[in-house]
């Protein structure tokens, strides 16, 4: 895996305070709850640290966050470039509004559902779908964090019924959609039927964030591109286009309802 300027910092920090503790590979792995292996991958650069690892890391050496905030920062190196501005608006919003005819949302994604449009595209090698997919999922921590953004999700019916990867994946993946919807309180999530003909939405995704300051911004994703538009115009034109794809959904029950239907259509 090619390694990046953070990743190595991570490493750097991560021998540093631990030669401080005389503490041996296997203590210390036993200390994080994860193999020596791993550790040792970590250790020279062959394996990104995951989110949960830098929290570990924090606990065990008490560094107040360091290697959460290092960690955060290998997730934006590793990401699409022309994704990293998004990226990091995403992670600070305090709402996100987002519109999808295609896929499943990333921030709502499983891994195997993450990985099987990955591997569809056809765009990466296999060590960079790796480090995709990881950088996807570490995204999702903004959902359970202490103050979690309020993510607003309508879905066209045809996600839930186009395959992506095996039967099983799709299984997995609208279950997973149910339990969020069901259980985290600052997730909505809403599905146009098919029933609803021509509307909106159909000409194409899109995000709404909104800042602390109360301030909005759209983003728009292309095939290789990504676009982050601020000008107010053009976001009041989208939360009027928001508006009206919502106005077309079911409601919140109906539509958690749905997709569990539809789930048990893929097993």
């Amino acid at each position: 895996m090619e390694s990046s300027s953070m990743l190595d910092h991570f490493a750097e920090e991560l021998r540093l305070v631990w030669a401080t503790t005389g503490m041996s590979q296997t203590a210390l792995a036993e200390a994080l709850s994860y193999s020596a292996a791993l550790v040792a991958k970590v250790e020279t650069c062959e394996r990104r640290p995951s989110l949960d690892f830098a929290r570990r890391c924090d606990t065990v050496f008490d560094a107040d966050g360091r290697f959460e905030r290092i960690q955060r920062r290998i997730s934006r190196e590793t990401v699409v470039p022309w994704f990293r501005d998004w990226a990091g608006i995403e992670a600070e919003a305090t709402a996100l509004r987002w519109f999808e005819p295609v896929y499943v949302p990333g921030l709502l994604q499983t891994e195997r559902y993450a990985r099987a449009i990955l591997v569809g595209a056809g765009l990466f090698a296999p060590d960079e779908i790796e480090q995709q997919v990881s950088a996807r999922i570490d995204r999702q921590s903004v959902l359970t964090r202490d103050r979690p953004p309020l993510l607003s999700v309508v879905l066209d019916e045809y996600v839930l019924r186009r395959r992506i990867g095996e039967p099983e994946v799709m299984c997995e993946q609208l279950q997973h959609l149910v339990k969020l919807g069901s259980t985290l309180p600052r997730v909505r999530i809403q599905v146009v039927p098919l029933s609803a003909g021509a509307y909106p939405g159909l000409d194409g995704p899109f995000v709404i964030a909104t800042s602390s300051a109360g301030e909005d911004v759209v983003y728009l994703e292309g095939q290789r591109h990504g676009q982050v538009i601020d000008r107010t115009e053009y976001v009041q034109q989208m939360v009027e286009v928001w508006e009206s794809i919502r106005g077309e959904a079911l409601s919140q029950q109906q539509s958690l309802d749905l997709i569990a239907e539809v789930a048990e259509t893929w097993t």
